[in-house]
This record gives C-alpha cells, structure tokens and sequence, in this order.
C-alpha cells in the first residue's frame, strides 16, 4: 500500500497550493503530476483513488488543489485556464526541486485539457494521459451557459456547480476562448494515452476522437467501458490507473527513486 505526504508549493500567481504526494511503498518507478477536474480538488474521488492505484502501481504522484480551491490559497474566481496550465508547470517544478523528476502527466476532464497544454513546458516528461478530456477547453463553458450572457455583460456572475456557488468571471470566460491546444496536441513529441468512457455524458466521446486523431504518433486510445465521467463507480478509478500505469511503464525511467 502506498503513503500519502503533505505538501504545499508557491503557485503561478505566488498563493501557496495545497498538495498530496502518493508515494509507492515499494520501489518507485517513477513520478508524475495528476491535474484534477473543473472545481473538483485533490480529494476528489477520481484524483485521490487514480492517484493512490498509481503509486501502488509504483509511480509516485503528486495531485494538488488548484487555486482557491480545497486546502489551497486564494481565490477560485481569480484563475483561469492558463494559470490551471502554469499552476501545473509549478506542480512539476516543485517534483523537480525535491529529486523527483517528473516522467509523467495525468489529466481528469479539464485537468486532461490542462496537461495537454502544460507539457511542452516540463522538458523532463515522458508520457502523457488523459482521461475524460475536451478537446476544447471552452466546453466547459456548458455548465454555466445560462449565466453567460450576465457574466460577459456584468462582468461576473454566481453560478451553480453541482450543488456548488462559485464565481465566474469575464477574464475566465475570455481566456476559454483563446485556448487552442491542437498545436499543443500536434507538437505533444511525448507518448499519449487517451482514455474515456463512451458512454460519458458530459464530456462527449467525439473529444477524446479528435484528440486522438489530431496527435501524433506514439498515441493509443482506451475505451472505458461502463465508467460515468467523474469515475465514481466502484472501481472505475483505480481500473484507469491500472491502465495507465501498465502503458507508462516502458516509458518511465527506471531507478528515478
């Protein structure tokens, strides 16, 4: 069984982020970075259970709230999807600082998004994975539609997010806009995995097509039969980072312990 260590890093913007390591109890095979879905936290179900089925699968992993949310600083309304992105960079950095080199990204819906675009900035990576992931950035935008009109003209708004009241503003929405990753996809030069669930009714299956077909090769698709998209059903987390873990495995660098 693996451990957990608490850590905090000096995010993008200078708030410190709240984080948790997984560390494998046995040999470490390698270290990778979880980026966690819209507003769900580090202690989310799909990042905690991925998280720890990857460290017992022998790869450490740091998963961490991003800013204003969980354990973390600041204020959620105040990011964007550009600081998720630089924020995930800083996830990476801080792996770096304390000797553990990152081999891997693992991206859950709008972290899938994020680490598509963070990994041509962490030189050392070797292999990326997706799961449940927009092609698109802005298709999350879906969740707040009602509001939009109010948020471009008022400049914010107050929405619900499954049973959640959270603020979105104007920048949010503009930065969606201007997020593009088919140049990220095309020059990933690194491994990818998508998986995703075609039964997935938030983040439609046509996504993980697109991104499959827009990358490169080395590129490989799962198809995770009978999952919902936030992973939730027994053993729909860890049975992703199984697969992960197995298809990262020739990638990762051996004795990174």
């Amino acid at each position: 069984m693996s451990r957990s260590e608490k850590v905090t890093f000096a995010g993008s913007t200078g708030e410190l982020l709240s984080g948790i390591i997984d560390i494998p109890e046995g040999p470490v095979k390698g270290w990778g970075v979880f980026s966690h879905g819209f507003t769900l936290g580090k202690d989310s179900p799909s990042a905690a259970r991925m998280c720890k089925a990857l460290a017992d699968s022998g790869i450490g992993m740091l998963r961490f709230d991003n800013l204003g949310l969980g354990g973390s600083a600041g204020e959620w309304s105040e990011g964007s999807f550009s600081h998720k992105v630089a924020d995930t960079v800083k996830a990476a950095e801080f792996m770096r600082s304390e000797g553990k080199e990152i081999s891997l990204l693992v991206g859950h819906s709008f972290g899938g998004a994020a680490v598509l675009a963070a990994a041509r900035e962490i030189p050392e990576l070797d292999a990326v994975a997706t799961v449940g992931a927009p092609f698109s950035p802005k298709h999350v935008a879906h969740v707040f539609d009602t509001a939009l009109d109010r948020i471009l003209s008022e400049g914010s708004a107050e929405v619900d997010l499954g049973g959640k009241r959270v603020e979105i503003r104007r920048h949010f929405v503009e930065d969606l806009e201007n997020a593009d990753l088919t140049d990220c996809i095309k020059q990933l030069h690194k491994p990818l995995m998508v998986l995703h669930s075609p039964t997935d009714n938030t983040v439609g299956i046509e996504n993980a097509s697109t991104i499959f077909q827009t990358a490169r090769h080395p590129r490989n698709f799962v198809s995770l039969e009978g999952s919902d998209h936030l992973l939730t059903g027994k053993g729909q987390a860890a049975r992703a980072a199984r697969i992960i873990a197995a298809w990262a495995d020739q990638y990762l660098d051996a004795g990174s312990a």
